[in-house]
């Protein structure tokens, strides 16, 4: 082997992981972080973990509840404003209209003549 080329070999180097297991062992690096071990991985545990890296998870979170929020808030919108629409009158049809003028002007005669026999007596 050639000297001056190879890496400092260390044998007794930790490794910590952020579940907070450690284990031994030996590396070209004196001291080792890990996210995830065989302690706390789901292929190992058989139990389902969310990694958050970088608090992706956390992020894609509060986008769902601020997209449910925004989908009530539109819900309840719509429905005050069904609620507040004033019901729709229906329109007479010709024949009904020819009816309340024929109407009007009966009524309208018949004040007529109701004066003209007053103003006589």
């Amino acid at each position: 082997m050639k000297t001056g080329i190879h890496p400092t070999y260390y044998k007794n180097v930790t490794i910590t992981c952020a579940c907070g297991a450690s284990f031994l062992t030996g590396s070209t690096r004196d001291d080792i972080h890990v996210e995830v071990c065989s302690a706390c991985h789901p292929f190992y545990t058989g139990k389902q973990k969310l990694m958050d890296t970088a608090g992706r998870v956390d992020k894609f979170r509060a986008k769902m509840e601020a997209s449910k929020k925004m989908k009530e808030a539109a819900a309840k919108k719509a429905e005050s404003k069904k609620s507040e629409e004033k019901p729709k009158v229906e329109e007479a049809t010709p024949a009904q209209k020819a009816e309340e003028i024929k109407k009007s002007l009966e009524a309208a005669a018949a004040d007529e003549s109701a004066d003209t026999t007053q103003d006589e007596k």
